[in-house]
């Protein structure tokens, strides 16, 4: 049976890591691609609730032998919403998607890197509707990368994933090292890492005289020493290509818990 696989990110439809990764894939079945129309990093989980959205056809490839087929386009506006509008291609089609992907980001999306990530909102949305989902990453912002590395790990990933995928309501956040293949140390499942951006804006001023900023700043680790062997960004920047699964549900039961035994709450 043929696997029926949508694919999305958030670099644009332009960006070589989404071609890459969508030809990558047609030797595991059809692809649907619906990328966002324009670079659209950091929106999360984001949607475009006060303009039309227009979806454009800008590909398409026939099934081969061993290659399914590819169906291309873009749309104008966020992950979240490319995801969206392939779950409602599919249930129009009476299509049951087996696999959602999104990337190939150009950029590391480990440690809280994920939390503002359009290439995982995109995972979010789609894990929304049930369907299995993993966000691809390469820590680089090169244009064009050596993706060696990807295509020669992935498979085993994408072959564990279609036999044993995640529970309902979680999705695979890997991140792959910008080295050769030849030079990852391997595959480790890890915890997302403990570390944020500050000095974040740098002031400049226009030519009128008036201030604005530029978000750019550095980031710090804040990963405790007993935890470090496990964190997501520890292991990427040692060589190895990484796998945390995220949940949608971000309850902290065990806080839920203690909370409503210590606090009072009677008015």
């Amino acid at each position: 049976m043929t696997r029926e696989i949508l694919l999305t990110n958030d670099d644009s439809y332009t960006a070589r890591g989404l071609s890459v990764i969508a030809h990558f894939l047609r030797r595991y079945g059809n692809v649907l691609t619906v990328a966002p129309r324009f670079h659209q990093s950091a929106k999360s989980m984001a949607l475009t609730m006060e303009e039309p959205l227009y979806l454009t056809k800008y590909a398409y490839y026939d099934s081969e032998e061993g290659k399914g087929s590819l169906e291309c386009y873009h749309l104008n506006g966020t992950p979240a919403d490319c995801a969206k509008m392939m779950a409602n291609m599919c249930i129009e089609r009476k299509i049951d998607p087996d696999l959602f992907v999104s990337g190939i980001n150009h950029g590391s999306n480990a440690s809280s890197a994920a939390l503002y990530s359009g290439t995982l909102g995109a995972n979010k949305e789609a894990s929304l509707y049930g369907i299995p989902s993993i966000g691809l990453s390469i820590d680089t912002h090169v244009e064009d990368p050596d993706f060696s590395g990807v295509l020669h790990f992935l498979p085993v990933i994408l072959e564990q994933m279609f036999e044993i995928p995640p529970v309902h309501n979680t999705y695979l956040n890997v991140n792959f090292p910008a080295i050769p293949a030849d030079q990852i140390k391997g595959i480790r499942f890890a915890h997302q890492g403990n570390g944020r951006w500050e000095k974040e804006f740098q002031k400049s001023v226009d030519g009128r005289g008036r201030e604005f900023f530029w978000m750019v700043g550095q980031f710090v680790d804040y990963e405790l020493k007993s935890t470090a062997d496990e964190a997501d960004h520890v292991l990427l920047s040692q060589g190895y290509v990484t796998i945390v699964p995220h949940k949608i549900d971000n309850t902290n039961y065990t806080e839920k818990e203690r909370l409503s035994r210590l606090w009072n709450l009677k008015s």
